[in-house]
């Protein structure tokens, strides 16, 4: 189901190319490095069905899908990187001026375009080389419910993360790449089709081609889009349905059936209970915030009513909130955890 790569445990002379190998299964070019003799990259490649996820840190490299090399194999697949630290340089295609990514951006290439990528690295703690790190999905490009000549306006461009449909995804991958080690098979191939479709939404809402998507896409997104929404407002006591569904542009009866279809049958409200009392769980369990009373918390994370709370956290947890952070405190095991 995957892999991991890391430079130690291979001997010097071999880590260049058993590098290079394991990177060329999805994404096939001439890579080279002034640091080849030494090369020191760790990667971590986990298989989600058809999706690859891919997680990397390495030193100066430089990246070329030429034309010769796409005439002599093409998978057809879809390349989305985000860089973490450092900066990627990109020249797309015959004649395109190249731009340069870096932490908050993200941009989409596909193996049937020649391509030129140099890894530019930015000086590490304790590393003689500069580092890039990235984080990245290969998919075959007949999974994307998007017509192929308006993907195109997008390819090689990129895209900030910090708002919008880009931010819901690249926070998707980065749980995604946390949580690797715990997925199962089934599990995996889940995320694996989640995953494109959460791509598919973001590019339609780029295109403005929602339109297009299939309903199940469109949904997904929604759902995604609407936990975002909650987990940033969480404080607000008047966070209801009907203010969600307004922000969303949707009706609340649309609202409620997809959340709950998304949501394997759990409602909209009954989440936001569950969101705040995990955040107050965690806020009352801090010994840096101690001294703060016990219905300032339940206010920060949205209960109105001090009874209402304490009666929905004893429910959740078999413990008072106070009891709670007594224990917590304590060092012994709070209730619920």
């Amino acid at each position: 189901m995957g892999s991991v790569f890391r430079g130690e445990g291979v001997p010097v002379r071999e880590r260049f190319d058993c590098w290079r190998e394991l990177l060329a299964r999805t994404r096939a070019s001439d890579m080279t490095s002034v640091h080849a003799d030494d090369f020191r990259a760790e990667m971590r490649r986990l298989e989600l069905g058809p999706v690859t996820l891919l997680r990397s840190s390495f030193p100066p490299t430089r990246f070329r899908r030429t034309a010769a090399l796409v005439r002599r194999t093409d998978p057809e697949v879809y390349h989305l990187t985000m860089p973490l630290d450092g900066g990627l340089a990109l020249t797309r295609g015959a004649g395109d001026r190249t731009r340069t990514f870096g932490r908050g951006d993200l941009y989409l290439v596909d193996s049937s375009t020649p391509y030129d990528v140099r890894a530019l690295g930015v000086p590490a703690p304790g590393r003689p080389e500069r580092r890039t790190e990235a984080v990245g999905i290969d998919f075959p490009a007949a999974l994307l419910p998007l017509p192929p000549q308006r993907l195109r306006e997008v390819l090689g461009l990129g895209f900030s993360v910090r708002a919008g449909s880009a931010a819901l995804l690249s926070q998707f991958l980065l749980g995604l790449d946390r949580q690797a080690a715990a997925l199962g098979p089934d599990e995996a191939a889940r995320m694996g089709a989640v995953t494109v479709d959460l791509v598919a939404a973001w590019l339609a809402r780029e295109l403005e081609a929602e339109a297009v998507l299939p309903e199940e896409a469109r949904h997904l997104a929604l759902a995604q889009e609407v936990r975002a929404f909650v987990r940033r407002n969480l404080h607000d006591p008047d966070l209801t349905p009907a203010v969600i569904a307004a922000a969303h542009h949707v009706s609340v009866s649309h609202l409620h059936r997809v959340f709950t279809c998304q949501s394997q049958g759990r409602t909209l409200a009954a989440w936001i209970r569950e969101r705040r009392l995990e955040q107050a769980h965690r806020e009352l369990a801090d010994p840096t915030r101690r001294t703060t009373p016990v219905q300032t918390v339940a206010a920060r994370c949205g209960f109105a009513r001090a009874d209402d709370f304490s009666r929905a956290f004893r429910t959740a947890y078999g413990l008072s909130p106070r009891e709670h952070r007594q224990q917590a405190l304590a060092g012994g095991r709070p209730g619920g955890a």
